[in-house]
């Protein structure tokens, strides 16, 4: 058996121990997965509304998000997506997709054919229940979102997202000491978050300004750790982490 180091599936297999516990015979069937790894140059188009898919995509390295456009050519950035995810596991299930999924970076991904996908969770109804509270995490964290957009001031939605981008990397071993990738644009952050670029722009600024946040090299650096959970009302739960930050 290759090494955790070698494995193509390694991010798949912390990302499900972030939330739940894989014994040594399910990690073992999910490695012996047939998998097509794909290098990808950033803004590419990897299923599109509409699109039927035979496969699901898992991320091994770089940033994607998923998005729809609205007529007038504006986008909407509806979830970011980090080294383990699958984005695109209800297409097990939903033959068409509903909207696009991108990279935002470049990226590396795995692709895992739909009848691999479906033979593993019919040999493992245990793995098939891992797959499906994956999916529940993600549904609780469109409703985070929803409240950030709804309810929450420019300021706290931003700090909102910064904490939750980083508890999230901090599970699998992508992020320490308050500090984690954020390779993205304000652009993205923008159209993630419902915002003009101006305003994205001017809450960095201030963020800045008031010692919270440092931004450089496509790396979020938390100065003031307590202060962003202040301000964006965080609690961790929703997504429902093995394990969390000491604060």
């Amino acid at each position: 058996m290759a090494s955790d180091v070698e494995h193509p599936l390694l991010p798949l297999i912390r990302k499900l121990e972030s939330l739940t516990t894989l014994s040594d015979e399910e990690r073992a069937a999910i490695e012996s997965l047939p998998v097509k790894v794909q290098a990808l140059r950033a803004q590419w188009d990897i299923v599109r509304d509409g699109d039927a898919s035979s496969h699901c995509c898992l991320i091994l390295e770089g940033w994607l998000c998923r998005y729809k456009i609205i007529s007038e050519g504006k986008r909407q950035i509806f979830s970011f997506h980090i080294a383990g995810d699958i984005p695109d596991l209800q297409s097990l299930h939903i033959p068409v997709m509903d909207h696009n999924l991108a990279t935002l970076t470049a990226a590396t991904v795995a692709f895992i054919p739909h009848a691999a996908m479906h033979d593993l969770t019919t040999r493992f109804p245990s793995i098939a229940a891992k797959f499906w509270r994956d999916t529940l995490v993600d549904a609780a964290i469109f409703r985070e979102w929803l409240v950030c957009m709804g309810r929450r001031s420019a300021f706290d939605h931003l700090a909102h997202l910064f904490c939750e981008l980083y508890f999230k990397q901090e599970a699998i071993g992508l992020a320490d000491d308050y500090c984690c990738p954020l390779p993205i644009t304000q652009v993205d952050l923008a159209d993630a978050t419902g915002l003009s670029n101006v305003h994205v722009n001017r809450v960095l600024m201030t963020m800045r300004g008031m010692g919270m946040i440092t931004l450089r090299s496509n790396t979020l650096i938390i100065k003031a750790w307590d202060e962003l959970l202040q301000a964006a009302e965080f609690d961790a739960s929703y997504l429902h982490l093995r394990k969390r930050i000491a604060k």
